[in-house]
């Protein structure tokens, strides 16, 4: 006869969390990344409040010097302080990455659940994605510089205006990936039992789409958020090295890399504190992207 008076003591289930986090600490790239993204979102957006130096403060006394304690990564020609203004670039920059992901993300997977869940509107919206990948992006990017800048400019003032603009730009130009990952995952979801069971007792289209599809096309829409902000952050110091994205008073990576090339032969560190900034947030960014892919695919955790 079973003593039920002291029933035996069952282990609570684990979470699917903890198992994503341990695969996800298997991918030393993708830990080591995360550490270096973290470090550098951390060290550009609460570094100025460390350090007193403003980053557009002028000193003619002290320009063109090397680094030194005073100055850890030296000063430009108008002696402002290098160190200051990677800061501030970076902060914009990274700004610039986050925002822009967002706008991407959330325009990709909007397009992609349509057109995965839709049938009517695959064709139309799919048709749409292939039109916005034949436009050579770089060119058009340059044409909404041109003629956006003027008008947002005098509306929302020159630096909101600008990022308006840039944040536009770049979010526009780069939902299409995101879409045709979804879509995929869509079209597959959308024939399981589970999503079968749900519409055959009533559930209606909204609630299938909140509730069944959307949470199990999140892996994609993760990895596709790390990947955006790589590419927001390169396309914006591009747009800014060739003079065409903030003004030269408002610092960003870019606009650093693009004020160096004149001293480039004379002084040419401060082209490599820039473009290392760059080169190391965007890889650590995509090794990011790299393990979270690994980690929440249910077919690859656990290897």
């Amino acid at each position: 006869m079973t003593d039920l008076s002291n029933p035996i003591p069952t282990k609570p289930p684990r979470s699917q969390w903890l198992d994503i986090w341990d695969q996800f600490k298997t991918h030393k790239g993708a830990l080591w990344g995360g550490i270096i993204f973290l470090t550098i979102v951390v060290l550009v957006f609460l570094g100025p409040f460390f350090w007193n130096i403003d980053a557009t403060f002028i000193d003619i006394r002290s320009r063109n010097q090397g680094p030194s304690l005073t100055h850890p990564f030296g000063t430009d020609q108008l002696g402002r302080d290098t160190f200051a203004r990677m800061m501030a670039g970076g902060r914009t920059s990274v700004s610039v990455g986050i925002t822009a992901m967002l706008l991407a993300l959330f325009l990709g997977s909007f397009i992609g659940i349509l057109a995965g869940f839709f049938r009517k509107l695959d064709g139309i919206l799919m048709r749409l994605t292939d039109l916005f990948l034949a436009l050579p992006l770089l060119p058009l990017l340059l044409v909404m510089m041109l003629l956006f800048r003027e008008p947002l400019s005098a509306s929302f003032g020159p630096e909101r205006g600008i990022f308006i603009l840039i944040v536009g730009a770049i979010g526009i130009t780069s939902w299409m990936p995101t879409a045709r990952i979804v879509r995929g995952d869509v079209l597959a979801l959308k024939e399981r039992e589970f999503v079968l069971a749900a519409r055959s007792i009533g559930t209606t289209n909204t609630k299938l789409i909140t509730r069944h599809i959307l949470p199990n096309v999140l892996s994609p829409i993760m990895v596709s958020a790390t990947l955006g902000i790589a590419t927001a952050i390169i396309t914006e110091s591009a747009l800014s090295f060739l003079g065409l994205g903030f003004p030269p008073d408002f610092p960003t990576w870019g606009r650093l890399l693009f004020d160096a090339t004149d001293y480039l032969q004379q002084y040419p560190e401060r082209v490599f504190w820039p473009g290392m900034a760059i080169s190391l947030t965007v890889l650590s960014v995509n090794y990011l992207g790299d393990g979270l892919r690994d980690a929440l695919d249910p077919r690859i955790r656990g290897r």
